[in-house]
């Protein structure tokens, strides 16, 4: 049994959720334990404090901490060095051991794959502590999750991390409990969670406000037709993702307009945040070059280009940590567990969809430094991203044999594998596909759950009242100058009908129906994620309540019934 854990001798700049973390570790003392925090709360600091104590106690003799890139090594061996503790971040499976001064290593997870025998008979000769670090990573591929079970069985202890603890698959993932819930579907188990919403109520993470690009999109196909569509509006799968791919190519308007408006939002956040760096993350390399060439020709300042497979891309990453650069463009290098503070803008443009990568993103941007710093978000109008966006404040899990389900009106999870698929086949549709035009204009933004603005000028003043906002913020105060903004933008907009003596515009009915759509989507977004229910579940019983065929059939009276519904369900 473990020694009592004295909680007064802690370090006193642990946060609270750390605090409770190892109180209720040490109670217990587990075999097992998986801890989830949001990115930016401090994962790593709760697990070196507790080895630390492991350590020192004598329960353990040696810590292996594995993770999902070679990067985030000698990330890990600087801090654990911090802590009291030596670790080798060099170790390579053909030397076999490592020297007698350090207290263990730092490897990844395909170096366990490669040699799972290699990394048993070293946990096996110690008493060892294994951290997994962002341990979904460990269902990636049957070698990697097969490789970490093989090597780390024997443990004496084992910690599980992730800020993000669930997957878009059903591989299950090693050394983390699953358990059935009512739907008959198995549901991973935290030991200790701490979500995005906890923590931006703590301040100890960024507020951040999501701003939403529509447009016009046209394009040709591989089969010689020419397809035009606004960037957002319902569509099928095919016809989304050209759209989307439309809108992310780098010869075309909408991405420069992005750029450019991101770079003002940068702009004003380093006149209260002087070293305010800025993130574009991309699907390719080729359209990673080419949006740092645009961004020159925007700031008249050269980018970071960060590309996986450049040996040189940690160094560039460190680089950029320490400097006050204004722009960094990648290609999924800085999706998860890079720790570069000072980034507080960012762009969205790749096609990767699925709600895992979407939270590992924004994850980079929600770092806080210090109390009323905000973080920006700009992203195309994609159903599924605006989805993810309104979710960003629900705590998931991993759960195996998910039910589908199109109740959302919306076939979402076509939509994410189709987007996937495009990311790992490379971005060519084909010899014959041409994006034509694509041109940018100012959605919504949306934050908390809510969405503010609408369709506007890419120049216009609604779109400046956003891109102005101030940089030093706490989230009470984001939600008052949103809700503010938009009082103005609908005041300015009646004192412009008035004037010019215009009645009020005749929309066709397919803009209306779409237009409820998007506002009902978003409202059972914001709603199922503070009741901590699924979104086919809110809709089931909206229809239950209401009547009607599935949304993607109701009518406009039906669609403003659901809403009046949910308002007085607190929606």
């Amino acid at each position: 049994m473990t020694a009592a854990f004295d909680l007064v001798a802690l370090p006193d700049d642990l946060r609270s959720w750390q605090r409770a973390a190892l109180s209720t570790y040490l109670s217990r003392s587990p075999r097992d334990f998986t801890a989830v925090a949001t990115p930016g709360a401090g994962k790593t600091r709760f697990a070196l404090v507790l080895a630390a104590h492991l350590i020192a106690t004598r329960e353990i003799a040696a810590v292996t901490v594995v993770t999902p890139t070679d990067h985030l090594k000698r990330q890990w061996a600087d801090a654990a060095h911090g802590a009291g503790i030596r670790l080798d971040p060099g170790f390579r499976n053909a030397a076999g051991a490592t020297g007698r001064e350090f207290n263990g290593t730092v490897v990844t997870y395909a170096q366990v794959a490669a040699a799972p025998l290699l990394h048993r008979a070293r946990t096996e000769a110690r008493r060892t502590l294994v951290i997994l670090d962002e341990v979904h990573h460990a269902g990636d591929a049957l070698t990697w999750g097969d490789g970490v079970r093989e090597a780390f069985m024997p443990a004496t202890r084992r910690l599980a991390l992730t800020g993000t603890p669930f997957r878009s698959d059903d591989n299950p993932i090693p050394f983390v409990t699953y358990a059935r819930d009512d739907t008959g579907a198995m549901r991973s188990v935290a030991d200790s969670s701490y979500g995005y919403g906890e923590a931006l109520r703590d301040a100890v993470v960024r507020p951040v406000i999501f701003l939403a690009y529509s447009g016009e999109m046209r394009w040709r196909t591989s089969a010689g037709a020419e397809l035009a569509v606004r960037l957002g509006e319902p569509s099928t799968a095919d016809v989304t993702a050209h759209a989307w791919r439309t809108a992310l190519d780098p010869a075309g308007e909408w991405i420069g307009a992005v750029l450019r408006a991101a770079n003002e939002r940068l702009t004003v956040k380093r006149r209260e945040m002087p070293d305010a760096g800025g993130l574009v993350i991309a699907s390719d390399q080729a359209t990673a070059r080419a949006y740092a060439v645009l961004l020159k020709r925007i700031t008249g300042e050269p980018a970071t280009v960060v590309l996986s497979d450049d040996p040189q891309a940690s160094r560039r990453i460190g680089e950029f940590h320490r400097s006050t650069d204004r722009w960094m463009v990648a290609v999924r290098m800085v999706s998860e567990g890079v720790d570069v503070p000072r980034l507080a803008v960012g762009v969205f443009a790749t096609s990767v969809s699925t709600p895992l990568y979407f939270a590992q993103a924004v994850g980079r941007f929600v770092r806080a430094r210090r109390r009323g710093e905000t973080a920006s978000v700009f992203l195309p109008s994609i159903p599924i991203l605006l989805q993810h966006a309104a979710e960003l404040e629900a705590v998931r899990d991993h759960v195996l044999g998910r039910p589908l389900t199109g109740e959302d009106g919306l076939d979402d999870a076509a939509l994410a594998d189709a987007a996937r698929a495009r990311d790992e086949a490379g971005i060519d549709d084909g010899p014959g596909f041409e994006a034509l035009e694509a041109s940018a204009s100012f959605d919504r933004v949306l934050y908390d759950g809510a969405e503010f603005g609408g369709y506007a000028d890419g120049t216009s003043d609604d779109e400046q009242d956003y891109l102005g906002l101030p940089g030093l913020l706490d989230a009470d105060q984001v939600s008052q100058l949103l809700r503010d903004r938009q009082a103005r933008q609908i005041a300015r907009g009646r004192r412009a009908q008035a004037a010019a003596g215009t009645p009020e515009p005749d929309v066709p009915v397919y803009e209306q129906v779409a237009a409820m759509r998007r506002r009902l989507g978003s409202l059972v977004a914001a709603y199922a994620a503070r009741t901590g229910r699924p979104h086919a579940a809110v809709h089931a019983e909206l229809r239950r309540t209401c009547g009607g065929p599935p949304t993607a059939q109701a009518t406009l009276d039906q669609l403003e019934a659901r809403i009046a519904s949910l308002a007085r369900l607190g929606g």
